[in-house]
């Protein structure tokens, strides 16, 4: 505990937040006093908070997943995760934990094992993966209503956007204040986050990170999207991450980068004398194949599908291209030692552990497989209809997920049984929900 010991002093803390990423990739955990931390050395909570769903029921086959008596699981933490945490009033730290069964093995529905499993299958090939994401955000006015539709929110000027503003500079600076906050809470828990831009949709930003290691970059994401709620709330307004909280605005993403690295050369392998290569070409292949099966893991949500239309700039289709963003698998123009391929269908609502791991996953599979991709899209891309080959609604994909083995042997099969549970119980609360447009459009016209 002498790491921890040290850092706690160091920094005059008080309190400790000790958390986990749940299954929806939100924080779980408690709040512990320095003394009580220290002398536990390790913490306990009930396994089934890896099953509930995020409307806080349980999985409808929870029961069949975890032991019906709700036993603890142990929890121990990863001093490389350790933290202050910025907004608070009294010093605070935090922590993120990783979850093990009563026997001691990793626990088999832990976002943080399933990354860490993933991962190993490349280390056992002497491989070594590389990502940087992207992540999309919505600034919005404080909505406490559901019924009501939410509004861009409105920057120093006092005045909302109404118009596409990629890229401006002028836009991005009507929130600042914001966004300095951002910056100052970031530097302070040593996260690695880069540019930053406006995007396309009313008040919408993009933030990238720095490239590196699959689980610290998961680490991160997980600490951002909790950073950029608590900076938002500060300056009186709210943060989404929703794939698609507004009608007529476009989707958010969190853009996927990766490539992988030779341990014993230090190489990418993506590179063969500055042409792609064979392992380029087999890892793109076998995103190809497995990304529509395993899609629910990259568009978790009943909204994420609402992203999926052609005319909001989101991948519908699986094709790949050099520096072509209608594709959904985009090669960025770069030196060949930084070949890379950026996945675009994850949405910024996805958990960052399962979808980083996911998309690792497929690429795996290409290598081992020896899979060939499709041939790249041509100048023609930008200008052809559409048609859209990813399932539109939750409950179809995750039907597809079922009936891939390969995904759901990488995955865990006891994991994605549990995910499917979670995730078809939400669709089942979501489905009772009658919205205004059936009241409108079917309650005297059918």
């Amino acid at each position: 505990m002498g790491v921890l010991e040290d850092f706690l002093k160091a920094n005059s803390i008080i309190e400790i937040e000790s958390i986990l990423p749940d299954m929806t990739g939100n924080a779980r955990g408690k709040f512990y006093p320095k003394r009580k931390f220290l002398s536990e050395q390790e913490g306990r909570l009930p396994e089934t908070v890896l099953v509930q769903s995020v409307t806080g029921d349980w999985a409808h086959n929870h029961y069949d997943i975890v032991d019906a008596r709700d036993r603890d699981m142990i929890l121990i933490p990863d001093t490389n995760t350790l933290r202050i945490v910025p907004w608070t009033d009294e010093p605070t730290a935090q922590v993120i934990n990783d979850c093990y069964d009563t026997d001691g093995n990793p626990h088999p529905l832990a976002s943080r094992t399933i990354l860490r499993h993933v991962l190993s299958l490349f280390e056992k090939e002497g491989l070594r993966p590389v990502v940087a994401p992207e992540m999309e955000f919505y600034l919005i006015q404080k909505n406490n209503d559901p019924d009501y539709e939410l509004k861009p929110a409105a920057g120093r000027s006092g005045r909302r956007e109404t118009a596409r503003r990629s890229y401006s500079i002028d836009a991005a600076n009507e929130f600042n204040p914001v966004i300095d906050t951002l910056y100052a809470y970031c530097e302070a828990q040593n996260l690695d986050v880069d540019t930053l831009i406006h995007e396309s949709g009313a008040a919408q930003m993009e933030i990238n990170f720095l490239h590196g290691d699959p689980l610290n970059l998961a680490d991160q994401v997980f600490i951002f999207k909790r950073t950029l709620r608590e900076t938002a709330i500060k300056h009186d307004i709210h943060a989404t991450f929703m794939a698609k909280p507004m009608q007529n605005e476009p989707g958010s993403a969190m853009h996927i980068h990766q490539s992988i690295i030779d341990v014993k050369t230090g190489k990418n392998i993506f590179d063969d004398n500055g042409k792609y290569s064979e392992a380029f070409y087999h890892y793109l292949g076998g995103l190809q194949k497995y990304t529509p099966s395993a899609i629910s893991f990259f568009a978790p949500n009943v909204n994420s599908y609402r992203r999926f239309a052609p005319e909001m700039a989101a991948p519908v289709n699986m094709k790949w291209g050099v520096d072509d963003r209608t594709a959904g698998l985009r090669i960025p123009i770069s030196a060949p030692e930084a070949f890379r391929i950026e996945n675009r269908f994850p949405g910024s609502d996805c958990n960052p552990y399962l979808a980083i791991a996911t998309s690792l996953a497929c690429g795996y599979l290409g290598i081992k497989e020896k899979l060939r991709p499709t041939e790249p899209s041509g100048e023609e891309a930008a200008i052809e209809i559409e048609e859209i080959e990813l399932a539109r609604t939750l409950e179809e994909a995750l039907r597809l997920l079922e009936g891939c083995p390969e995904i759901c042997e990488i995955m865990g099969q006891k994991f994605v049984d549990a995910y499917i549970g979670v995730k078809r119980t939400e669709f089942e609360t979501f489905n009772k929900v009658i919205s205004s447009w059936e009241r409108e459009h079917l309650l005297l016209n059918v």
